[in-house]
């Protein structure tokens, strides 16, 4: 692997004082997070003639990925190849897969990830067991503003035996993703009372319920907490378990009674698989093969026995269960970010000026309204949010989009503003989005339609001449729900 020069050794000292004066155009771009968007950031960083550093905490790249490795995607292959790339893989020989197979986590590892990673324009620039502790401008802290945007960052890092070091970087791209930080089972966002001496009999996310966790789900009274495709993935896998394993019982709790979201748009969908399940989901409850629970808000968790639970909800319920799988969204973990200045929305914790796009309060599914550098840029000059990182805790999100993202991003950093601002992105239709499924007061509040002479509405960024056109939020179904990518 390449060495990144004296000022990212983890066994030497470096000299700051000369770091401090480096010109920071000679510096790498440090990619925070080894996934399928944070590769993509190097390939079109890469292409664009730039030099960048990759820094996954995992042990292989796609790290977040392969623990929910036994999940299907619900978008095929043509969607998860990234444009720079599949043409940096090509030159080496690589055969892409079919692109509408829709692959599992691990088939995206396997097929894609790790080949893109192991060709030799990339592997010298990734290193891998090196997590991040901290992001910062170079002796300023957060606070000192004279001379800030001259400074290079430093990250500093921890590698697998435990040394620490440090990185200077021109510009800094965070692709963490949100994957390794769910949200808790109670309804206030905090953990539900009890919820963490239950920990034993609760799972976050997707376990393999068919696989690796068959033992612990079968037979057993389970009971799935969530309404997205996180649940609703696990609760059809419970079933296909039951038929399996006599004596499963399986239970789904809600929030809502409201179950349009959850069962999708059905044949409307152009991600079929997803359509798909929803309509699976929607036959196993009115058969009754799926208990449904709702409104059920979680309040409370008790330990009724050494095997079993009693969650309470805020709605005056009780239901015993022998195991829960929380399923309830994902957040951004922004601890490294402490000493970086930050433009973040009080409650997505995403880019603020990309808030208004996403915000679940706003839209049933929305709009993605093609979206880069200008969106995702930091308060500091050269930070920049990038894929599922960059939706906080907002439900929407697809890789192309993440993809779409460093491409502009890459853009800008090489001076192409152009570039950056161009729209290439193609999204399929999710088949859930209607004006029907859309707040009243979201459409009155909206306004007109975004034009280069309007910028009035949520849907509208800041600087509307950037755009030709951004369509009214009710009109344009081109968003899906989340699939865990990072």
């Amino acid at each position: 692997m390449t060495t990144m020069a004296s000022c990212c050794s983890t066994t030497q000292r470096p000299d700051i004082t000369a770091a401090a004066h480096l010109d920071t155009a000679s510096l790498p771009v440090a990619i925070i997070g080894g996934g399928p968007v944070g590769l993509a950031a190097a390939a079109h960083l890469l292409e664009r003639g730039l030099r960048p550093v990759i820094l996954e905490a995992g042990p292989t790249v796609g790290a977040a990925t392969l623990n929910w490795g036994h999940v299907p995607m619900f978008s095929p292959w043509r969607y998860n190849i990234d444009r720079a790339a599949r043409a940096l893989l090509q030159r080496h020989g690589w055969t892409p897969p079919d692109p509408e197979i829709f692959p599992t986590g691990s088939e995206l590892v396997e097929a894609y990830l790790a080949p893109l990673a192991a060709t030799p324009e990339l592997a010298d620039h990734l290193r891998l067991n090196t997590r991040v502790t901290g992001v910062a401008r170079l002796r300023l802290g957060k606070v000192r503003t004279a001379g800030r945007e001259q400074q290079p960052f430093e990250l500093r890092f921890q590698d697998a035996q435990g040394t620490q070091g440090r990185l200077l970087a021109r510009a800094v791209i965070v692709a963490t993703g949100t994957w390794g930080n769910p949200s808790p089972a109670g309804a206030s966002g905090l953990p539900a009372i009890g919820e963490s001496e239950a920990a034993d009999r609760i799972r976050y996310g997707m376990p393999d319920v068919l696989g690796a966790d068959r033992d612990r789900y079968a037979g057993r009274r389970v009971l799935v907490v969530g309404s997205g495709h996180s649940a609703i993935g696990t609760l059809i896998a419970l079933h296909d378990l039951a038929e399996q394993a006599p004596g499963t019982t399986i239970l789904w709790a809600t929030r809502s009674t409201d179950l349009t979201r959850a069962y999708g748009g059905g044949a409307a969908d152009q991600l079929v698989e997803r359509g798909a399940l929803g309509q699976r989901l929607r036959h196993l409850v009115e058969s009754g093969a799926i208990e449904l629970l709702a409104p059920f808000s979680v309040d409370e968790v008790r330990r009724e026995a050494a095997a079993s639970l009693r969650v309470l909800s805020a709605e005056g319920g009780a239901v015993d269960a022998d195991e829960m799988v929380v399923a309830t969204g994902l957040r951004p973990d922004l601890s490294i970010l402490g000493e970086v200045r930050l433009d973040l929305d009080p409650a997505l914790e995403c880019p603020r000026v990309l808030a208004p796009l996403i915000d679940p309060n706003l839209h049933s599914c929305g709009t993605v309204r093609p979206h880069g550098a200008e969106e995702l840029a930091q308060t500091d000059p050269g930070l920049f949010m990038a894929g599922m990182a960059s939706y906080g805790r907002a439900p929407t999100f697809l890789l192309a989009t993440g993809y779409e993202q460093v491409r502009s991003i890459a853009a800008f950093l090489a001076g192409d503003v152009e570039a950056a601002r161009r729209v290439e992105l193609d999204l399929p239709q999710t088949g859930v989005c209607s004006a029907s499924r859309v707040l009243p007061e979201a459409v009155a509040a909206a306004g007109p339609c975004c034009t280069p002479e309007t910028s009035q509405g949520p849907c509208c960024p800041p600087k509307a001449d950037l755009v030709e056109h951004a369509p009214c939020c009710p009109a344009n179904p081109e968003i899906a729900q989340v699939e865990p990518v990072e």
